[in-house]
């Protein structure tokens, strides 16, 4: 046997194996032979193997037997060979193997220049190892080291002989280089049925994004009837790509929309537009788009916008699947924000610049009108914090806001409006073992500049209210088990006692520009001031007492926690968001109780309950189980309640049950499905259900959703999707909206498409 030498040089080896080779020259040789012989490229050695060579040096060999030749990247393997080592040509024929850049081509015959690439194979059959994809052709035309043309066959990523769909082409090439495959006189055949064709596709043969007219997508709805979508996806470079998606609505004529995406080392971001020249229905140009940004400007600067807008009223319920905004109906569709902010941050300060208005889509349907907010131009807000070895700290927390809103609906309310906060507080924190107490006093400063009130010698009103309170606790452990595995226990009894005198903040003396009340949950029950935003502070006298017991594992992991809260009140509570008369008489409130865990690695539960002691009812109830048992298993469970019946707030009374889930039906079949009752109406409300199949090389998606889009309108779409792995889907995408339907859903394939909005 010849042994392998390292190369050197081709006339080197060449003189060494002179001997070698004549003693070879036999026309027959029981040995395995091995033959190293140089390339144009001193880095890419040829390598032969055979288990019998014979030739001349220098010119060429002829080799028969397990033969093998081996060059850079590439490696042919057949029955017999010839290699013209003056031309660097090889010719194999017999069970010719040929792999190429990761790929596997086999065939009788084949025709192969080594130093240039290019050669030709009949009858082959490939296999492109990293896109898991396969097929058949007349014959394959190497062009260059990177490049091969596929004449006449098929391709597909089915493993199976008889493949459930493949890509019958004319001709395909393989740009390895540029890592896409572009087929001509293509015809997609499912189940041995032609369902798609056209003279031009182009897909990548890696996980790489590559440019192309990509697969239409075919959607109906009720608003706009049939839609039919051919987007095209421009792969800019790896951190930059445009789609343009013109796509036909049969009720409102033909929209170009859009998305542009950008990422930068510092920087990132995304534009959104749909236009419509003239829609059918209204006979009006209309358009919505969406713009964001986000950048990290160094030395704790980073900036943000967010810029949003529509054209007309109804453009979140004619269009309720726009891919301009997220998949959420209601108000979130008809409050557009255009938010613009620059933030600063170090180790003891943060500030922040912000500008802020909103477009609002009144909804035609209402009998009231959606109330602007006030646009902020600007807001202007600076915290310092200090503190003394961790026991005593303090912060200063300052604003600055013009507010502006030109159609105020309530009579008496500045439209335009300058306000003020100096916000000090200075807390002492002191824990010894399981024991914490932490005072805090703090100081509510406000003044104010308005252009207009009900009583003209109130322009400009100040208010001074202090505040106390005492945060405190115990925190005890012992051991303890859970489910039969060993668990730490804790009980963690916790006071909370905070006192704001009365001032008087009715809508006469001062303008309500952003405050709200906040929602009264375990959350917020330690709050010192029940409303949210700086135009009311709560006056208050009140203790709030609680009890919770946590359940850990060894490692710290929280399993269970169960609590129970109440809020005790020693005087009345004067202060509304309108209105100078009492709020509250009651001499406590309603006893919260928080229930949560992960009682399993599979289950998870959640509960919150609002008992009224009062009027002895659960005023209020959220309760919900969360299983995950496997891949593609998952069903959640939630109940609402809300019946406290609170004035001038109709979402205080409701009642509901929303089912999620995604599930094994059978063999290979999946069920997905959302149901939300609004029980006391008798009617759904945002729901889906769909089926999807997954076979080895595609996926099929049968989908239907329902959402509002308005009061006591709703909208329908259907999706319907043909999945084909490696290659493109055709019909509508549903992720999104199984996504944001289903908490925990998971794909059957890869659905992750450029177009994926889309």
């Amino acid at each position: 046997m010849i042994p392998r030498l390292p190369f050197l040089q081709s006339a080197v080896a060449l003189r060494l194996c002179a001997l070698c080779l004549a003693l070879a020259s036999s026309p027959v040789l029981a040995q395995e032979r091995t033959w190293l012989a140089g390339s144009v490229d001193e880095q890419a050695p040829t390598e032969v193997k055979a288990e019998q060579i014979t030739g001349q040096p220098d010119r060429d060999i002829r080799m028969e037997g397990r033969v093998e030749i081996n060059r850079g990247k590439t490696q042919i393997e057949s029955d017999r060979m010839y290699y013209d080592m003056v031309d660097d040509r090889v010719e194999a024929e017999g069970n010719v193997r040929v792999l190429k850049e990761g790929n596997v081509f086999t065939g009788k015959e084949l025709r192969l220049k080594l130093d240039t690439g290019e050669g030709v194979m009949q009858s082959p059959i490939y296999k492109l190892i990293r896109k898991n994809a396969r097929g058949k052709a007349d014959r394959i035309d190497f062009q260059s080291q990177d490049l091969a043309t596929v004449v006449g066959g098929y391709y597909t990523t089915c493993s199976q002989p008889e493949p459930d769909w493949y890509l019958r082409t004319g001709s395909l090439t393989l740009d390895n280089g540029r890592e896409i495959g572009v087929a001509k006189d293509a015809v997609l055949v499912f189940k041995g049925v032609p369902i798609a064709g056209t003279p031009h596709i182009s897909f990548p043969l890696s996980e790489e994004r590559t440019s192309g007219f990509l697969a239409p997508t075919i959607a109906t709805s009720t608003s706009g009837g049939l839609e039919v979508t051919t987007p095209y996806y421009w792969n800019i470079a790896p951190n930059r790509d445009v789609i343009l998606a013109p796509h036909y609505i049969t009720r409102r004529g033909l929209m170009l929309g859009g998305t542009a995406r950008y990422l930068g080392e510092d920087y990132s971001g995304q534009a959104r537009f749909e236009v419509i020249d003239r829609d059918n229905q209204t006979n009006d140009s209309r358009y919505a788009g969406s713009l964001r940004h986000k950048e990290d400007l160094g030395s704790g600067l980073t900036f943000n916008s967010n810029l949003n807008f529509a054209s007309d009223n109804n453009y979140a319920k004619d269009f309720p699947f726009s891919h301009v905004w997220t998949y959420q109906p209601g108000i979130s569709r008809r409050l557009l924000p255009r938010d613009v902010r620059l933030d600063y941050g170090s180790k003891d300060s943060v500030a922040s610049v912000r500008l802020i208005e909103y477009q609002v889509l009144q909804d035609s349907n209402l009998s009231a009108k959606i109330l602007p907010p006030y646009s902020r131009l600007p807001q202007l807000r600076y915290n310092y914090f200090g503190d003394n070895d961790g026991a005593l700290s303090w912060n200063l927390a300052t604003e600055f806001t013009r507010f502006y809103n030109p159609t105020v609906p309530i009579v008496g309310m500045p439209r335009q409006g300058d306000r003020a906060v100096l916000n000090p507080r200075l807390t002492y924190n002191y824990s010894t073992g399981g024991f914490y107490i932490r005072p805090s006093i703090s100081a509510h400063h406000t003044t104010y500049s308005l252009d207009q009130t009900a009583d003209p010698a109130m322009r400009a009103p100040s208010r001074f209210i202090p505040t106390a309170s005492i945060d405190s606790g115990f925190v005890f452990e012992r051991d303890s088990s859970l489910f039969g595995n060993p668990a730490v226990q804790t009980l963690e009894p916790r006071l909370f006692y905070t006192h704001t005198p009365y001032k008087r903040q009715d809508s006469l003396l001062y303008p309500n520009f952003d405050s709200s009340e906040a929602d009264f949950n375990y959350a917020t029950v330690f709050r010192e001031n029940r409303f949210v935003g700086n135009d009311r502070i709560g006056d208050s006298n009140q203790l709030t007492s609680a009890l919770m017991t946590r359940f850990l594992e060894p490692n710290g992991v929280e399993r269970v926690r169960l609590a129970v809260a109440q809020r005790f009140s020693f005087s009345d509570q004067q202060v509304s968001l309108n209105q100078s008369t009492a709020l509250f008489s009651e001499t406590r409130s309603d006893l919260l109780f928080l229930g949560s865990g992960r009682v399993t690695d599979q289950l998870r539960l959640d509960s919150n309950f609002q008992y009224s002691q009062t009027r002895t009812e659960l005023s209020r109830m959220n309760i919900g189980a969360f299983w995950q048992p496997a891949p593609m298993k998952v069903l959640n469970v939630q109940y609402r309640r809300d019946v406290r019946n609170l004035p001038n707030d109709p979402n205080s009374n409701f009642e509901l049950i929303d089912i999620s889930t995604q599930w094994p039906l059978g063999d290979r079949w999946y069920g997905v499905g959302r149901v939300n009752y609004l029980i006391k109406d008798g009617q759904l409300g945002q729901s889906l259900a769909g089926l999807e199949y997954k076979a080895d090389c595609w996926i099929f998606r049968l989908i239907g959703q329902k959402i509002p889009t308005a009061q006591n309108v709703s909208n329908t779409t259907v999706f319907l999707q043909l999945e084909f792995n490696g290659l493109s889907m055709l019909g509508a995408n549903p992720m999104r909206a199984l996504r944001s339907n289903v908490p925990g859903y998971q794909p059957l394939g890869q659905s992750d498409y450029p177009y994926e909005t889309y």
